[in-house]
């Protein structure tokens, strides 16, 4: 009996994982940069305002905007991945990254800032982050590894915001605010060469994931009530992680801490949240990743009440950013595990950017009422207690999600 068809299929698997692996690494460091650089910005928010003359909320509202459009371009930069493949996207949201950080550096008045800080940067994102990301190494990985590989490359990414805090710190007081956005606009193109390795092969397994149209898909996720519990409850961890990002640095600096807390508030947040993001994909695949969500979002409301409400110091911020960092990302490669086993993997970019939509409308209020209630308050009080209440109203809606694959048919009323 001849070996030579066992023999090929046994290369064929080996040359499919050497490539999935390859993916991996390629995928997690390009969230590393991407996800590094953006968590970063807000040690940019007092230097550039004070330097041009504008109150906090100008700042706040044009990231709010660059999360609004990240959000609303997500599901269809998702939708043209999951047709040509990720690659390609990567390479084009990398050159828009790229363009919005120069532009940014630029004395270009506060329109120009809205559109390189707010709308470059917004479409950028969403073609560097995980929903192209996760879709491509999700198409490349077994069902049962989807979840521990996307717990893998959020690690390698939570890395990369724990390793650019203080590079762009040190980057800004070597260089000043500008030639720090220039810099990080040349580590930028480091994505354009690694995005080679995330190319899917149109030919190869994952040109075979069967699953209904991107058409079928979509009706059948939005008459999902699973599906939209999911969103809803994103959209607290939108919320809670723009608002941390950008205003914790200027918040503890009101109460007198020395901007180098804040940065290492920051630095630890990302550090920890390797150990948080690889645990939820590890544990994602042995429990129900509802539950999971459900214990995350209450974490979360308990660290940040116990900040807020007992006296700050150095050594309670650093506490935050250890217990906050446990909760930071790790909802989403649980959030996508569970849009991956309601709805399969084949449109799984643009069903992951449809859920990520409403993650960036609570990104955009993070980030713009934190500035819009200091500037007419004098306070973050508000904005910390909305964080709070949004955490319990997330729980509860994730507590009654089934992880069981829907009917996507039936769901159309085509059964």
């Amino acid at each position: 009996m001849s070996t030579q068809p066992a023999a090929a299929a046994s290369t064929t698997v080996q040359a499919n994982w050497k490539a999935a692996r390859a993916m991996l690494v390629a995928g997690a460091i390009i969230l590393a940069i991407s996800l590094g650089i953006r968590h970063a910005f807000g040690l940019f928010l007092q230097p550039i305002s004070m330097d041009n003359g504008w109150g906090r909320e100008t700042f706040a509202l044009a990231i709010a905007l660059q999360n609004l459009v990240w959000g609303i371009s997500q599901p269809f930069t998702g939708m043209v991945s999951d047709r040509i493949g990720a690659g390609k996207v990567i390479i084009a949201g990398a050159l828009l990254y790229i363009a919005g950080l120069l532009l940014m550096s630029m004395p270009l008045g506060t329109v120009g800032f809205m559109l390189s800080a707010g709308v470059l940067i917004g479409l950028g994102l969403s073609g560097t982050t995980f929903p192209i990301v996760f879709g491509a190494i999700s198409r490349a990985v077994p069902a049962e590894k989807r979840s521990l590989a996307m717990g893998m490359a959020m690690s390698v990414g939570s890395f990369g915001q724990f390793v650019m805090l203080p590079g762009a710190l040190g980057l800004m007081n070597g260089l000043g605010w500008q030639g720090a956005l220039i810099a990080l606009s040349c580590l930028s193109g480091a994505i354009v060469a690694l995005a080679a390795m995330m190319m899917e092969r149109r030919d190869g397994p994952q040109a075979s994931t069967t699953g209904p149209s991107a058409g079928q898909a979509l009706r059948g996720a939005l008459a999902h009530r699973g599906f939209w519990l999911l969103s809803l409850g994103f959209f607290a961890c939108g919320f809670q992680v723009v608002f941390i990002a950008v205003h914790l640095p200027a918040f503890l600096g009101d109460r007198g801490l020395n901007p180098a807390v804040a940065t290492t508030v920051l630095a630890l947040i990302g550090l920890v949240n390797i150990a948080g993001t690889y645990f939820a994909g590890l544990w994602g695949g042995r429990y129900p990743k509802p539950r999971m969500l459900v214990l995350i979002y209450l974490g979360r409301a308990a660290a940040i009440a116990a900040f807020v409400y007992l006296p700050i110091s150095a050594w309670s911020a650093y506490a935050f950013g250890i217990t906050m960092g446990l909760f930071w990302l790790s909802t989403v490669p649980l959030t996508n595990g569970i849009v991956a086993s309601l709805f399969g993997v084949k449109n799984m970019s643009m069903l992951g950017g449809l859920v990520f939509f409403m993650h960036q409308v609570g990104s955009f209020l993070g980030g713009w009422l934190g500035g819009l209630l200091y500037d007419r308050y004098g306070s973050y009080d508000a904005a910390w207690a909305m964080a709070i209440g949004l955490s319990v109203i997330a729980a509860l809606l994730n507590w009654p999600i089934e992880e069981k694959a829907a009917d996507v048919a039936v769901a159309t009323g085509r059964a």
